[in-house]
C-alpha cells in the first residue's frame, strides 16, 4: 500500500507483550496508527503480560498459536510487534504464524521510505534501513524471501536486503559519507544567515499535531500537510514577518514519537540540526489528546540531546479549538493555545516569537585578543557594539551578542572596568 492508494490496503493484527516497562496501551494505539499511515487496517490485537519477552519468539507460544488461529479465520496479511525483533524471532514467528511479520521500526521505516521526497530525505531512510538489517541479516532468511511486495519491502535499499555484510557496511559507509556532505552544505546556510543577521525560528514536536499546517498558516506556504503520521520528513524552511517587521526563516522538521528507535534518531538527527541552531524553537503538541504532556516530554528530551538548553522554547498548544475550556496561561509565559486549522490564536504566537527573539540577546565586557579578527568581525556583524577600546592584551568591548555564540565568547569576558562601576 502507498499513500496515493494505488495499492490493495493489507489487513494486520498488531502485538504486544506488557513488562510494565512502558503504557502499552498508548503504545498500541499509536502503532494502529502507523499501520493506518503505512497502508494497513488493522483487525485484531493481542496482549500478553510477563515479567520479559521470550528469546525465541518474543511472546509466549501459547499467545503465539491463538494468534495464528486468529490470521487463519480472518485473512490477516501481516503481523505488526510493538517492539524491535531480532533476525531470530522473526523467522521463528513466521514458521509458526505463516504470515509476513515485520516489527516496529520496519513499520517506521516503511512510513519514511514512502514519504522521503529530497535526496537527502531518501538517503537518511535507507541509511537507517541498512544499519537495521546488517545484525540481522542471520535469522531474516525466510523474511528475505517474502518480497511480494507490501509494507516492509519498499523504499530506498530494498533491492539489497540479500546482500551480504561487507556489502552493506560498504553501503553505510557511502551513505554517512554523502550525509556528511549535505550536513556541511546546509552548516553554510545557517552560516550565510547567520551572517545577514536572520533569526530562526524551528518547529519541532510529535508527529501529526499539526506543524506543517502552522508552517502553511504562518509564511501562506503549501507544504504537504495531512491528518496521517509522518506527513512531513524533508526540513521545509520559508521566510516569515514578524509584528515587529523583523524577517526571520521559520523551519518544519520530521515529527516524533513514542520509543523512536535511537538508531532512528541517529540517522534523522541531520534534519534536526535546524532546531540546534535555531534561536527560538516552537514546541507544538495536540491539546487535545489526553498524551499531550508525554508528547511535550518526548521533544524535550530529544532537544536536550541536541544541546539546545539554553534555546528559547514557546510551547504551542494546537487544536485548542476542540477543547471545551482553553486556559489562560499566566502573564509572561512562554505558553500559547492556537488553532492553526482555524487560524485562532496566530497573533498572539507571533508576539510570543518577537518576545522571544528580542530576548536571545545578551550584554557582555570582552576582551578580544588582536589575533582573534574574525571573532570580532562576527560580533560587530552579529550583534550591538556600544564602546571599543585599545588595550595592551585586546580589544575591550561592551557589546550585545546573540546567546547562541556566547558559549565561544566565554573564553573572552571580563567584567565591567573599575573605572565605569562608579
Amino acid at each position: 500500500m502507498n499513500i496515493n492508494g494505488n495499492e490493495k490496503r493489507q489487513k494486520a493484527v498488531i502485538a504486544g507483550v506488557d513488562t510494565g516497562s512502558y503504557d502499552l496501551f498508548a503504545s498500541l494505539e499509536e502503532l494502529a496508527e502507523l499501520a493506518d499511515t503505512a497502508g494497513a487496517d488493522v483487525i485484531g490485537r493481542f496482549t500478553q503480560n510477563r515479567d520479559g519477552v521470550d528469546n525465541a519468539t518474543y511472546i509466549g507460544g501459547g499467545k503465539l498459536r491463538e494468534i495464528k488461529e486468529f490470521i487463519d479465520q480472518n485473512g490477516a496479511d501481516l503481523l505488526i510487534f510493538d517492539d524491535e525483533l531480532t533476525g531470530s524471532q522473526l523467522r521463528n514467528i513466521e514458521e509458526i504464524v505463516d504470515v509476513r511479520v515485520v516489527d516496529r521500526t520496519t513499520l517506521i521505516l516503511d512510513i519514511f521510505a514512502q514519504r522521503a521526497k529530497s535526496s537527502e530525505g531518501k538517503l537518511q531512510v535507507e541509511l537507517a534501513q541498512q544499519k537495521y538489517r546488517l545484525p540481522r541479516l542471520v535469522g531474516m532468511g525466510k523474511s528475505l524471501s517474502r518480497l511480494g511486495g507490501g509494507i516492509g519491502t519498499r523504499g530506498p535499499g530494498e533491492t539489497k536486503l540479500e546482500t551480504d555484510r561487507r556489502h552493506i557496511r560498504r553501503r553505510i559507509n557511502a551513505l554517512e559519507s554523502e550525509l556528511l556532505t549535505l550536513s556541511k552544505r546546509r552548516a553554510r546556510v545557517r552560516e550565510r544567515r547567520s551572517k545577514l543577521s536572520v533569526p530562526t525560528i524551528a518547529i519541532v514536536g510529535y508527529t501529526n499535531v499539526g506543524k506543517s499546517t502552522l508552517l502553511n498558516l504562518l509564511t501562506g506556504a503549501d507544504v504537504y500537510a495531512q491528518n496521517k503520521l509522518f506527513a512531513t520528513l524533508d526540513p521545509t524552511a520559508r521566510e516569515i514577518v514578524l509584528p515587529d517587521g523583523q524577517h526571520a526563516v521559520i523551519v518544519d522538521t520530521v515529527g516524533l514519537i513514542r520509543r523512536l528507535p535511537h538508531h532512528l534518531v541517529e540517522a534523522f538527527k541531520s534534519t534536526l540540526e535546524e532546531a540546534a541552531a535555531a534561536d527560538v524553537i516552537l514546541n507544538v503538541c495536540d491539546a487535545a489528546d489526553p498524551m499531550a504532556k508525554e508528547q511535550l516530554d518526548v521533544t524535550n528530551t530529544l532537544l536536550g540531546e541536541l544541546g539546545c538548553g539554553d534555546t528559547p522554547v514557546i510551547t504551542v498548544y494546537n487544536k485548542a479549538d476542540l477543547l471545551n475550556e482553553v486556559p489562560s496561561p499566566a502573564k509572561g509565559s512562554p505558553m500559547v493555545y492556537i488553532s492553526a486549522k482555524e487560524n485562532l490564536g496566530t497573533d498572539r504566537l507571533l508576539a510570543a516569537i518577537a518576545q522571544a527573539l528580542s530576548g536571545s540577546m545578551k550584554e557582555v565586557w570582552l576582551l578580544i585578543p588582536y589575533d582573534q579578527g574574525s571573532l570580532l568581525n562576527r560580533i560587530r556583524q552579529q550583534g550591538k557594539v556600544y564602546t571599543e577600546r585599545f588595550e595592551e592584551s585586546g580589544i575591550l568591548m561592551h557589546a550585545l551578542v546573540e546567546r547562541k555564540i556566547l558559549k565561544s565568547l566565554l573564553p573572552y569576558c571580563t567584567d565591567v572596568p573599575e573605572a565605569l562601576k562608579k
